[in-house]
């Protein structure tokens, strides 16, 4: 073997280790918790405007029968046909879906 296709083999992996890794790094981190009430706002308004609306920044467990999973918690208000109605959301941190929404 020649010294230079040793080196590009281990140029190669080390590549591919830098690529693997990053990967990793993308799947653990969280989805911006701005991001997740953005899109919560969003559907909300399919329905007609809101009033307001709020998230907490910091996640929390949360736990449904066998399912645990860190979320973010939040709420929406709204007026509608002259009513106050609130509703709190619990979102899955790590893709943004929303797991819970209970209206208050």
């Amino acid at each position: 073997m020649k010294m230079k296709d040793f080196l590009a083999g281990v140029l190669t992996g080390v590549a591919a280790g830098i690529v693997v890794s990053e990967t990793i790094d993308r799947i653990n981190q969280n989805v911006p918790a701005d991001y997740v009430l953005e899109n919560v706002k969003n559907a909300f308004k399919q329905e007609g405007p809101i009033d307001g609306s709020w998230i907490v920044m910091k996640t929390e467990p949360f736990v449904n029968h066998a399912i645990t999973m860190d979320v973010y918690r939040g709420g929406i208000s709204r007026v509608k046909n002259g009513d106050l109605e609130q509703f709190e959301f619990a979102a899955n941190a790590k893709t943004g879906t929303v797991v819970e929404i209970t209206k208050k």
